[in-house]
């Protein structure tokens, strides 16, 4: 896993997603469907195929292109996940052929898909829309000290964990971050850069990858120095669960609201425009921007022109709830803001796991 400094990890080792059912997430997303309207929602279980291509069969089994398909969030393939979608249908005309019907010969033995829900509405389900998701994941052959693991469970309640960007960003291997080097080279040698709405997804996944190795970088250093969630001299503050950020002195009010959860640290998702860090903690992420490795990234995203913006160093993991099913195996379930990620907090439990999915052949450390 792509993270620069372990934390905590009382677990030696664990196998995970030995199958489907040992990782599931349901998308929580609270609106009212207003019954009329050209976009037909659908409330979706899946197992064995990602949330990009059960998109593409819903615009197959529509007749429509895949911008009239909405999803708010990307789900794994190798787990159960429940999520919304939403199709445009201009004439409010279902396809003549059953969606079970037309999706079963597309999919494999391993793969299935459910049809919970459906209702029409006004508006097409955008990127972003779904508040949290709901994860329940069960961790098998687990070795370490159980009262040390429980005790660390207890612990992640109260203080969460660094907010990483997790493997998912960086792909297989980090291959992500390769392809993003040569992203951004070729876009220096060019000296500009010009959008295509074509490759807008691509090219969004190739600047998030560059904010995010700088971020995890950043945290990854307070971490070292065991500052990640107490304020230094040029902090900047994040009120929990919003996008607000604030400055203040660092006082007792301060320090009691960081202890409670009730506000952040923050380290910035570099681009142009006022980083508002200054002092010490300024100079410590101006370190890591500049470091020679990273100057690919930082002449891009400065050519690209991607505004900066600050994402919290701390992720608190909401409704944590756990029980041993037998001696070596624990049941986890907690919740989480969207834009974090469930591997990082599996990461601050566990050293090292096997990634064992029902249908490899092989373990994959």
């Amino acid at each position: 896993m792509h993270y620069p400094q372990p934390y905590l990890q009382p677990i030696d080792a664990a196998i995970y997603k030995q199958q489907p059912a040992d990782f599931e997430v349901t998308e929580n997303l609270s609106i009212e469907h207003t019954g009329q309207g050209e976009h037909l929602w659908l409330h979706l279980t899946k197992t064995g195929i990602n949330t990009a291509h059960l998109a593409k069969l819903l615009a197959m089994w529509a007749d429509v292109p895949m911008r009239d398909v909405g999803y708010s969030g990307k789900k794994d393939r190798h787990a159960i996940t429940h999520q919304w979608f939403s199709i445009r249908l201009p004439k409010q005309q279902l396809p003549q052929v059953d969606l079970m019907a037309f999706i079963q010969p597309h999919l494999r033995d391993d793969e299935y898909i459910i049809l919970n829900q459906q209702h029409w509405h006004h508006r097409k389900l955008a990127t972003g829309t779904h508040k949290s998701n709901q994860f329940d994941i069960i961790l098998r052959h687990v070795c370490g000290n159980r009262p040390a693991i429980d005790e660390t469970l207890h612990q992640l309640k109260q203080t969460g964990v660094p907010n990483y960007f997790g493997e998912q960003r960086f792909g297989h291997d980090d291959n992500n971050i390769a392809k993003a080097q040569r992203f951004f080279e070729k876009i220096i040698q060019k000296g500009s850069y010009r959008p295509n709405k074509r490759f807008a997804e691509q090219d969004g996944l190739m600047i998030s990858v560059a904010r995010s190795v700088l971020f995890n970088k950043m945290l990854a250093k307070r971490v070292e120095l065991g500052n990640w969630n107490h304020a230094i001299c040029g902090d900047i503050f994040n009120l929990n669960g919003t996008g607000s950020i604030f400055e203040a002195m660092i006082d007792d009010d301060i320090r009691h609201r960081l202890h409670t959860g009730d506000i952040h640290l923050t380290a910035p998702l570099y681009g142009v425009g006022d980083g508002r860090h200054t002092a010490d903690v300024q100079q410590m992420y101006q370190a890591i921007i500049d470091d020679e490795c990273h100057q690919v990234f930082k002449a891009g995203l400065d050519i690209i022109g991607t505004k900066i913006a600050q994402r919290p160093l701390r992720l608190m993991v909401s409704d944590l709830s756990w029980q041993w099913l037998d001696e070596q195996t624990l049941q986890l379930s907690f919740c989480l803001p969207k834009g974090s990620f469930a591997t990082v907090v599996l990461a601050a439990l566990v050293k090292q796991f096997t990634l064992l999915h029902a249908q490899d052949t092989q373990t994959t450390p």
